[in-house]
C-alpha cells in the first residue's frame, strides 16, 4: 500500500439558516446566553470544528449503510457483517484506538482516507458584514409549549451564526494505490448527505440547514458534477 496523492476538496459552505453548534460554557454569566457558539479564542470569530463535520458525516453515511449502531462503527463489526459499506466507512474515517487492530488487518485497513479541516468564516463575507455594520451572530429565544394551558414555560436563548453566513471548507482526501477516484466520489456524496439533512444542534427544528457552493478538487471546478449527485446511488 502507497500512498498517490492527497487531493483536496474545497467549497464554500453557506448557511440557509442559522447555525449553532455548542461551546459549552462552565461559568453562569449574568445576562449572558444559555447556550453560545463555539469561537475562536484568539479573534472571537465562530467557526465550525472539522471534528463536527466529520462526525455528522460519518454518521449520516453509517444510516445510509444501513449498518447503523448506537457506537461508530468498529472493525468487529466488519468482521461480524462481511459489509463492502462498512469496511469503505472505516477506510474513509479511521477506527478508534481501542479497536486494537493486529499487524495485518492494520495493513488491510490503511490509515483513515479523509482528515477534515476547521471551517473559518469566509474573509469577504466578514468584511461585507463589518462594512453594512450587521451582526455576524444573532439570539435566538425559544421555549417549550404547555399542550394544556398553551402557555410558554422554560425560556433559553440561543446563539446561532445569522443566515447567508459563508465558511470556508477543505476535506483533504489521501489516495492510496487506485482507490483515490472511489473515495472522492464517497466524499461528494457524504457532502450531499449533509446538504439533505443538517449540521450543528436542533437541525431536525430548522438549524443548520447548509450548502455547498464553488465546489473544487485541486483547484478544478466541478460544481456541475456537484450537483448531479445522488448521495444513495452505489
Amino acid at each position: 500500500m502507497q500512498l498517490k496523492t492527497i487531493k483536496t476538496i474545497e467549497a464554500q459552505l453557506v448557511c440557509l439558516t442559522g447555525l449553532h453548534i455548542g461551546a459549552g460554557s462552565e461559568e453562569m454569566h449574568i445576562g449572558g446566553v444559555d447556550n453560545p457558539v463555539i469561537k475562536n479564542p484568539v479573534d472571537g470569530s465562530p467557526y465550525i470544528p472539522g471534528s463536527s463535520i466529520k462526525g455528522k458525516m460519518r454518521s449520516l453515511m453509517e444510516w445510509r449503510s444501513g449498518q447503523v449502531q448506537e457506537k461508530p462503527l468498529s472493525w468487529q463489526d466488519w468482521i461480524n457483517s462481511s459489509d463492502k459499506r462498512v469496511f469503505t466507512i472505516l477506510q474513509l474515517f479511521g477506527v478508534s484506538g481501542s479497536n486494537d487492530l493486529s499487524p495485518s488487518d492494520a495493513e488491510i485497513l490503511g490509515p483513515a482516507r479523509f482528515a477534515f479541516w476547521d471551517c473559518t468564516l469566509n474573509k469577504a463575507w466578514i468584511a461585507d458584514k463589518v462594512r453594512q455594520k450587521l451582526p455576524i451572530c444573532e439570539v435566538k429565544y425559544e421555549n417549550v409549549i404547555n399542550r394544556i394551558t398553551g402557555t410558554a414555560c422554560h425560556p433559553r436563548q440561543t446563539e446561532r451564526v445569522v443566515p447567508s453566513a459563508i465558511f470556508d471548507f477543505k476535506l483533504s482526501v489521501k489516495c492510496l494505490d487506485d482507490d483515490g477516484d472511489r473515495f472522492v466520489k464517497e466524499a461528494l456524496k457524504g457532502m450531499k448527505l449533509l446538504e439533505l439533512d443538517g449540521l450543528g444542534g436542533s437541525s431536525s427544528r430548522g438549524y443548520g440547514k447548509v450548502k455547498f457552493e464553488g465546489v473544487s478538487i485541486d483547484g478544478e471546478d466541478i460544481s456541475s458534477r456537484f450537483s448531479s449527485i445522488n448521495p444513495f446511488a452505489d
